[in-house]
């Protein structure tokens, strides 16, 4: 039987293989090695002679103590992971995005950061858990249904409202806004700003004793009050359909002024020529700007005949007859789908001009004329033109000292519309025997679905009668909307007959 020796190996000696010879001998030495580090010692493996337990015996034998006792090879990363590592890292000098496999790709936008320049990640990100962690970061509150259900295209839209809020005229640069025109116009679609700062106001110089006696405070050139105006930056958002605006400061606190809510002759004109040019605008609201009929009908003025305007939102404003007769006139000059002039100061002759206007127009479907002053002389204008109006759904005349002759004409138009849905009459003075009136009317009606009659002094009966009339229409309408064949005519739920085979 032939015997094969393995060569030596390195193995720190263990006590079980210590011999007593080698003991004593390190013991006499003890005193020259004291200060000296141990060294592992070379020891011949014996031989070993082939059989069935060799194997086993080899691999007992041959032990690797490690230096660092957590250490595994499972903790080496793979060179992949390396590579990703490094891309993040250096992502805002060398963006590499696109020539990566999509696995790859969305490892790397799972550990980008949220503060990377917008100019590298504008128009190369479009990856929505990204923004969302862009939004999350950013605002506490994020409404992403307000803006479409898309995450990039909040971040843009309120990032670009933060600038323009926070812009100081003649002090911020605007190249701040203009710069961003091209990362931003293909996902800003609404723009909605409650507070334009006006310019910095210097002190005034001190009075010197070398000005005339003659001169008085009101011969003073009086500073510039005008804002941000929006020209340039609407004409570079080619998607832009909302535009929402309040020229006011919020959070002043004890630096109110008045000033301070002052929508100036320059920004109307401004404005003016901003949406008329805004080709791509379905919804204009400016809201308690402190807009007066002249300036109401420069704004009305640029509106006319435009193409996509569907709604105008000027409540909470000054506007009188003047502007009222200015937005009939837009009635018959546009697609207005939606008109409100709430909290204005619109009495009876506006009111007539715009029932003149409702009675012929196709394409109005709600109007919103509450807390004005049309009284019955207006409110029956507007009765009028419901009886041969076709297409107004929702109509709002709450709280516009209405009494029982307008309740009575309405009771007639309930009587025979069937496109209106919902009216308000709430803090009006209809009375008992108005609310038997639209009671009666209410009788015939099948399509009111909403009739708010609080605070009209209008009796507990009749109140709740109309309830039960409108509950009996919801009711149907419900059915309606569930089986829609069972009230189609017999010809149209019957359908075509089956060729005979």
């Amino acid at each position: 039987m032939q015997e094969t020796v393995t060569p030596p190996s390195l193995s720190v000696p263990s006590r079980s293989s210590t011999s007593t010879q080698d003991r004593s001998s390190t013991a006499g030495q003890a005193s020259s090695t004291a200060q000296q580090p141990s060294k592992p010692t070379v020891n011949p493996t014996p031989v070993k002679s082939k059989g069935p337990n060799s194997g086993a015996n080899v691999r007992r034998m041959r032990r690797i103590i490690a230096e660092d006792a957590e250490w595994s090879l499972a903790i080496v990363p793979l060179l992949r992971e390396l590579c990703i590592q490094h891309i993040v890292k250096n992502f805002q000098n060398n963006p590499i995005l696109k020539q990566l496999l999509p696995e790859h790709q969305q490892k790397v936008l799972n550990h980008l950061s949220p503060d990377l320049p917008l100019a590298v990640t504008a128009n190369l990100i479009n990856d929505e858990s990204y923004w969302r962690r862009c939004c999350m970061q950013r605002w506490p509150v994020c409404y992403v249904a307000k803006h479409g259900g898309s995450w990039k295209r909040m971040f843009f839209e309120r990032h670009l409202e933060n600038l323009l809020k926070h812009f100081i005229p003649n002090t911020t640069d605007p190249a701040v806004i203009l710069d961003l025109l091209p990362l931003c116009r293909k996902y800003v679609r609404r723009i909605q700003v409650d507070q334009f700062l006006p310019p910095v106001q210097l002190p005034p110089p001190p009075w010197s004793g070398e000005q005339s006696d003659s001169g008085s405070e009101g011969e003073m050139e009086e500073p510039a009050m005008d804002h941000y105006q929006l020209g340039d930056l609407v004409a570079g958002l080619s998607h832009l359909e909302e535009l929402d605006l309040v020229y006011g400061v919020k959070d002043c606190g004890m630096n109110f002024e008045w000033n301070l809510f002052l929508f100036t002759y320059r920004d109307c004109h401004s404005l003016a020529a901003t949406i008329k040019a805004c080709h791509t605008l379905k919804i204009f609201r400016l809201t308690r700007s402190k807009v007066d009929d002249d300036k109401a009908r420069i704004l009305i003025h640029s509106l006319l005949d435009h193409p996509t305007l569907e709604e105008l939102d000027l409540s909470h404003n000054l506007i009188g007859d003047r502007g009222g007769r200015a937005a009939a006139k837009l009635l018959s000059h546009s697609r207005l789908r939606v008109l409100n002039l709430a909290n204005n100061q619109v009495r009876a002759a506006g009111a007539q001009s715009l029932a003149h206007a409702l009675a012929h127009n196709t394409n109005l479907l709600s109007l919103n004329l509450r807390l004005n002053c049309i009284e019955d002389e207006g409110g029956q204008a507007l009765a009028h033109a419901l009886q041969t109006n076709k297409c107004l759904t929702t109509l709002h005349l709450g709280g516009n000292e209405l009494s029982e002759p307008t309740a009575t004409l309405l009771s007639q138009v309930l009587s025979i519309n069937t496109t209106l849905t919902s009216i308000n009459l709430s803090c009006n003075h209809i009375g008992q025997d108005g609310g038997k009136q639209l009671l009666e009317g209410m009788s015939d009606n099948k399509t009111l679905l909403g009739f708010d009659l609080r605070l009209s002094d209008v009796s507990q009966e009749s109140e709740y009668l109309i309830g039960q009339a409108l509950s009996a229409n919801r009711e149907a309408a419900r059915q309606r909307a569930l089986n829609p064949s069972h009230f189609m005519s017999p010809i149209t739920a019957k359908g075509p007959e089956n060729p005979v085979g």
